[in-house]
């Protein structure tokens, strides 16, 4: 399969393709070993190769699920596969190999997707930036100049690049739909507890983190949700069942929708003139598609609450390494983490019990208000960052670069509901610039239909990098 025709299809069409037997899945996975072979020395995306296993896996027959035979990355952050290693961008795990399985993982395999890497994240999925110490930095496709985000960013960069059609990604802070706003993809972080993390914990981040994709199509992120969704035995809780498959939701256009506009970010700054373009011409979007739009604001403070969404990382942090450092029988070492870990770390040793329950509580009471407020509105309009992608290395400070990044996505990781970017806009020199939709606790099939209508209404899918 030649790539110029590979690159035409989402993983659906793939799948369809392969399940017709007009191409094989060994076909399929050598072309994306062979794009990724390409384009890795630029983009440095993949930091595990697995296509020795993959090529197995494929050798060996697949099960008869909906994405048989489409290849696939998972995110180098913790889910695990036999064997195979998860170092979470870190020296700290450099050597940590995995003894058991995910739960997404092995739905991912049921479903048929073959595994052919893992992609790059920051240490630990601290920076909304892609530059661990440990595999250098990952590039945008359609600047290699420029940040492809984090810490899903070497799964978007890879998306973009063309390596496959959709990757795994997560979301603590924005993770999934930073990433997606910087490399002209879609990005939806599903409802808390939509996607279990069994067997390893109950919740990320104290419900701040969930898992999905990135994808180039809508569709291929409706079905990966279906293919992944659901509790486990024992999980603390899980987001409500929907009635009908997720895939199926975006048959049709969603009901009228009343859709709150902001024009500014939740610091109450303005907007950055390419930000502001692309959310005005989005409400326009949705305007003409018969939704009502109309300029109102949640008033919930990122200023305030971001001290609160920073302790709970960073004692989760905390734990994790110690963790680890109390299997290799080590004391905690600065030089084992980069600096801003360091930092991270000693900050979460410092967290009391009284103060991350007071945290959590402050995430529980935004909810609250971010549910009461959407009784009155379906969806809320906003932009995804605060700026078109940034040059790497051009934000200073750690401190600065998260302040700057973080103005809009991590309200919906502590209020849990389901938040999207959708790739409406690209600046005069070719940056992409994310459209972010926050809705409903539990409605992501809302989400989903509206981002299918306006897929639909102004298509993205052939507009890629010239990489």
């Amino acid at each position: 399969m030649r790539f110029e025709e590979y690159r035409k299809h989402d993983a659906i069409s793939l799948a369809g393709l392969i399940a017709k037997r007009q191409v094989s899945a060994k076909e399929v996975l050598e072309t994306a070993i062979a794009r990724a072979e390409q384009v890795s020395p630029a983009i440095n995306a993949i930091v595990h190769k697995q296509y020795e296993q993959a090529r197995q896996t494929v050798a060996a027959g697949l099960p008869e699920g909906p994405l048989k035979g489409v290849p696939y990355l998972i995110k180098d952050l913790g889910f695990f596969e036999p064997g195979e290693p998860a170092t979470f961008g870190s020296s700290l795990f450099k050597d940590f190999v995995a003894d058991h399985e995910t739960t997404y993982v092995t739905r991912c395999k049921r479903a048929g997707l073959v595994f052919m890497g893992r992609s790059s994240s920051p240490e630990f999925g601290l920076n909304p930036n892609t530059e661990p110490r440990l595999y250098g930095s990952c590039h945008n496709p359609w600047n290699l100049e420029y940040s492809p985000g984090g810490s899903s960013g070497g799964a978007a960069a890879a998306v973009s690049a063309g390596i496959l059609p959709v990757a795994h990604a997560t979301d603590g802070g924005g993770s999934i739909r930073i990433p997606a706003a910087q490399c002209g993809l879609f990005g939806l972080k599903p409802s808390r507890g939509r996607v279990s993390m069994a067997p390893d914990a109950g919740e990320g981040w104290g419900g701040l983190s969930a898992g999905h994709v990135v994808s180039r199509s809508v569709r291929d992120s409706a079905l990966m949700l279906d293919c992944t969704a659901g509790p486990e035995p024992g999980d603390p809780y899980a987001a409500p069942m929907h009635e009908r498959p997720f895939v199926e939701a975006i048959a049709r256009p969603p009901r009228k929708l009343r859709i709150a506009l902001m024009l500014k970010d939740h610091r109450g700054v303005k907007l950055h003139p390419e930000c502001l373009e692309a959310v005005q011409r989005a409400a326009k979007l949705c305007a003409s598609l018969g939704h009502a739009v109309e300029e109102a604001d949640p008033n919930l403070d990122m200023v305030a609450l971001r001290p609160m969404n920073s302790r709970i990382s960073a004692a989760n942090t905390a734990r994790s390494c110690n963790m680890r450092w109390k299997a290799l029988g080590r004391e905690p070492n600065a030089g084992d983490v980069e600096t801003v870990t360091w930092a991270v770390y000693q900050r979460g040793l410092k967290v009391s019990g009284i103060e991350y329950i007071e945290a959590i509580a402050a995430a529980h009471a935004a909810g609250r208000k971010m549910g009461a407020f959407l009784t009155s509105y379906d969806v809320i309009l906003s932009t995804t960052l605060a700026g078109p992608p940034p040059k790497l290395g051009d934000v200073q400070t750690f401190v600065e670069r998260v302040t700057e990044y973080l103005s809009v996505t991590p309200l919906h990781n502590a209020t849990g509901t389901p938040a999207m970017s959708v790739p409406l806009h690209w600046t005069a020199d070719g940056l992409p610039v994310g459209v972010h939709f926050a809705g409903r606790y539990g409605e992501e099939a809302t989400l989903l239909a509206l981002a299918a209508e306006l897929e639909k209404a102004q298509p993205w899918f052939d507009r890629v990098p010239a990489l």
